[in-house]
């Protein structure tokens, strides 16, 4: 009965046997197939034949003080397969002794945990990312929110300049006091990223702890969530390039300027069910400074879904936006910027007012009357062109022109 009993075990099991030396003198059928060795290529060899290079010695010579004080020795081994495999096996090694107390051989039987080792390897993994990632992140919020603060006294100035230019000293007060409102938005809004990261960050804790339960769910959500992360660390430095001060004219691409300022807005349209329709067929070059015509888009894209948040009946809340080449008898060749909506339209009445400084048809808790003015000015003035506004379908439309020079 004993004896088969031990056959049963070396028949299902991970089994090997040496001699006091450590050569192999039996191996079990589940030992040849994880090792990928024959058994007339074990037998007659020493064990360190499956031995990983990466395992420490002192390891190998604690096992062996161990058994050749006829004690039992467990641990997991890291072993290396004939063609070149890492496999891990949960071992207990033990001496046989005979009638006199000597050792005669020793048995070695093992399990395979190499999927779970190779499970907790990639949490661990997965620990320092989210390690480096927690230990960076707050530290990039509170420089990028100095950042802000600072680029902000840049467009404070420039506007200021703006308006001193303009030769209305009467309102420079009031655009001040405005520009300061302006600032403490900008540093609020840079404050409060810092509480859905920090979320964020506890989902992602939260969620490798769930490893176990479900690693294919587990995977799907880590990979959003960090997704989610780099896109709000993104969204700060896209906040951040938006307001930075353009020093010289440049060439730059308008389809890469529109998805940046619709990267800006993009989370606030999402909330409000505001969708965007801009699928361009070709990619132009404009001249120009790139932030600055950024506000002149985002200006308009805000305008727009204010619009359309006032006309929340809607079914659908559109923003469409083209671009196309044409011909201007001022411009001459020149690039259409065109951004449409079907919020209902501008009421005729105030059409040739909506360009001037201050004025606003919003509560003044929620608006300055300066956006659509200084768009007129960066497009004007900044770049030589020119911006026009109709009701047309079911909304407003606006067309921003600027000369193309064939870059």
């Amino acid at each position: 009965m004993t004896k088969q009993y031990i056959e049963k075990i070396e028949q299902h099991n991970i089994v090997s046997r040496t001699d006091i030396n450590g050569i192999i003198t039996f191996v079990s059928d589940e030992f040849c197939r994880i090792s990928g060795f024959s058994r007339n290529e074990l037998m007659g060899n020493n064990h360190n034949l499956v031995r990983h290079p990466d395992v420490p010695t002192y390891k190998y010579e604690n096992l062996w003080k161990t058994i050749l004080n006829k004690q039992t020795f467990k641990g997991t081994v890291k072993n290396l397969s004939k063609i070149g495999n890492t496999f891990y096996l949960n071992t207990i090694v033990f001496p046989l002794m005979d009638s006199d107390d000597k050792i005669v051989e020793f048995v070695a039987i093992r399990y395979d945990v190499t999927e779970a080792i190779e499970a907790s390897n990639k949490l661990k993994k997965r620990d320092f990312e989210l390690d480096q990632l927690n230990a960076t992140l707050e530290e990039k919020v509170k420089k990028q929110t100095k950042e802000l603060l600072e680029l902000n006294k840049n467009l404070e100035r420039r506007i200021k300049e703006e308006v001193e230019k303009s030769n209305k000293g009467e309102h420079i007060m009031f655009q001040q006091s405005k520009l300061a409102s302006l600032g403490e938005m900008i540093g609020n809004i840079a404050h409060q990223w810092r509480q859905p990261l920090n979320h964020l960050n506890i989902i992602l804790y939260k969620m490798k702890k769930e490893f176990n339960h479900n690693e294919e769910n587990f995977n799907n959500n880590y990979v959003e969530a960090k997704n989610v992360t780099k896109k709000m660390s993104n969204t700060i430095e896209d906040f951040s390039n938006f307001f930075k001060p353009d020093k010289d004219l440049e060439f730059f691409f308008i389809n890469e300027s529109i998805e940046q300022s619709h990267s800006i807005l993009e989370k606030t349209l999402k909330t409000e069910n505001v969708r965007i329709d801009f699928s361009p067929t070709c990619d132009y070059k404009i001249e120009g400074y790139p932030n600055e015509f950024s506000h002149v888009l985002v200006n308009i894209i805000n305008n727009a879904r204010d619009a359309l948040s006032v006309n929340s009946q809607k079914k659908e809340k559109l923003i469409h936006i083209t671009t196309k080449f044409g011909h201007d008898n001022i411009l001459h060749d020149c690039i259409s910027i065109c951004i449409e909506d079907n919020a209902g339209g501008i009421d005729p009445e105030i059409m040739n007012k909506i360009f001037e400084p201050y004025f606003t048809t919003k509560h003044k808790s929620e608006g300055t009357g300066i956006g659509l003015y200084m768009c007129k000015q960066i497009v004007e003035n900044s770049m030589n062109g020119q911006i026009h506004v109709e009701n047309r379908g079911e909304g407003a439309y606006f067309e921003i022109k600027i000369p193309y020079k064939g870059k």
